[in-house]
């Protein structure tokens, strides 16, 4: 029987434990870590071949705005719609909003949650459970998917399962059970009866939103004002980010499902992973003979039981055993491989000391492209730009500082106060400070620029933006 549902693709959050990879304006669901396809892009091509699929509803952040829609665009299920939470506030809020959009002209269709983070290795087993899924929240239960544990896992919480439910595969929650010490999960894993909770949801758009007022109605009145004075904005819904921000952050588990006399379990084995931490992200990815995992220009002599990943440099190992390197252009991190959980601790220490790597890597993206920070030193800061063909960054100015173009490739339409001319290869021009300038790519190849700047204050924040294509009159960062 086909059951016409709306998969609704959670992909806000910043993954923490996994830097300096992951970071705030650059999280772990943007980023290949497991295959050639990111991890959003990864979750929704596991819908393709469900029947009655309709186009997902993605809730992102805002900062990640362009990045996802830039991921999701070319896709055969494209995203009906992109949400964007001003901050984040947890699953449960996010989920009320999608629901509230889900429901607007009277429909009430069924809903698949999924977080945009997941590893699933077994495709068709995913199938199979949604369908179990669907078939039982059509009773009107709150569904949750019960992952099958194949180890004592401590990082996760489990559900109990209780009596058979409606549908053959689904069993009523006996209850939810927080994250236990290694005795007790040894215990649970060796009863057959406890699974691990997923975080992956179906259930009807009006039946989440009933128990939400029941038992959060705090998060349903937030959520409520948020969609009414939401906005479009080019392809974007933009939350209201008055009633959005000051909405309770719960998770949906502990909002409703634990409260709940509807909550149904469905278990399943798929290989799942929530690539938690670099542990994680080591056993999905498939450690070899020696028990690594090698990942760029690495160069490994003596080594076993590591994952060892080189973004920009070569990184060479010998004689070591059980750690993560990971390596960016801008920073280092060495743990023992069963102590990568705390790399929250030392995130945690970024952010007291309001470090820049917390939030950016070396090369930002941007809607029109991307910019790489070659060299930083006082007064002068250098980048490489590049934009995209028909691209353009806004028209701007700044207070502090003056900029030196000079074009690498392709072709440059600048405008300088009331000039505007064309620069191709090996030209280059110079923007004094106050002047208001743009730079665009009227060509059909990536235009590379090198640009260098030069003056007292070299921050992302000096500037004056008068107009701009992608809307971006109110953010900070610059270009």
């Amino acid at each position: 029987m086909t059951r016409p549902f709306i998969p609704v693709v959670l992909a806000g959050g910043i993954g923490s434990r996994l830097w300096p990879l992951s970071r705030e304006l650059y999280p772990k669901q943007l980023i290949s870590l497991v295959g050639e396809q990111t991890m959003l892009q990864a979750t929704l091509g596991r819908l393709e071949g469900l029947e009655g699929c309709a186009p997902p509803m993605l809730v992102a952040g805002d900062e990640h705005r362009f990045l996802a829609a830039e991921q999701v665009r070319r896709r055969p299920n494209a995203p009906q719609s992109i949400v964007l939470e001003p901050e984040g506030r947890n699953t449960a809020p996010a989920v009320a909003v999608a629901a509230l959009l889900a429901r607007a002209g009277g429909a009430d269709p069924l809903l698949l949650v999924l977080p945009a983070d997941h590893v699933i290795g077994d495709v068709p087993a995913f199938h199979g459970a949604v369908e179990t899924a669907l078939a039982q929240a059509e009773t009107g239960s709150l569904v949750t998917f019960g992952i099958r544990p194949d180890h004592p896992e401590t990082g996760y919480g489990y559900i109990h399962q209780g009596a058979p439910a409606d549908v053959p595969g689904a069993f009523r929650v006996e209850r939810f059970v927080e994250k236990p010490d290694l005795p007790t999960a040894q215990r649970f894993v060796a009863a057959g009866d406890y699974f691990w909770n997923s975080g992956m949801f179906a259930f009807r758009a009006s039946v989440y939103l009933e128990e939400l007022k029941a038992h959060a109605p705090d998060i349903l009145t937030a959520a409520e004002a948020a969609v009414a004075g939401a906005t479009r904005d080019l392809d974007f819904t933009r939350l209201a980010a008055g009633p959005f921000g000051a909405c309770p952050s719960e998770s949906i588990d502990y909002a409703v499902m634990e409260r709940t006399a509807r909550a149904v379990v469905v278990p399943v084995s798929m290989a799942w992973n929530d690539l938690g931490s670099w542990r994680a992200v080591w056993e999905t990815s498939g450690p070899d003979a020696q028990g690594n995992v090698l990942m760029g220009d690495v160069i490994a002599e003596d080594v076993s039981g590591s994952y060892i990943r080189a973004e920009e440099r070569l990184v060479a190992a010998v004689g070591i055993k059980d750690l993560v390197v990971i390596e960016t252009g801008d920073g280092v991190l060495v743990a023992p491989r069963e102590r990568s959980q705390d790399v929250k601790t030392l995130v945690k220490r970024l952010q007291g000391a309001g470090r820049r790597e917390l939030s950016v890597h070396r090369t930002v993206y941007r809607p029109w492209g991307t910019y790489t920070v070659l060299e930083v030193a006082t007064r002068f800061q250098v980048k490489h730009i590049t934009v995209k063909p028909g691209a353009a960054l806004s028209l701007q100015m700044h207070h502090h500082r003056a900029e030196h173009w000079v074009i690498v490739s392709g072709t440059a339409r600048i405008t300088r106060n009331d000039e505007v001319f064309l620069l191709s290869e090996n030209q280059s021009t110079y923007i004094p400070i106050g002047t208001r300038h743009r730079l665009e790519n009227p060509g059909t190849i990536p235009l590379e620029m090198v640009e260098v700047q030069s003056g007292a204050y070299l921050g992302e924040d000096d500037i004056v933006r008068f107009d701009d294509i992608y809307g971006r009159q109110g953010d900070t960062p610059t270009k």
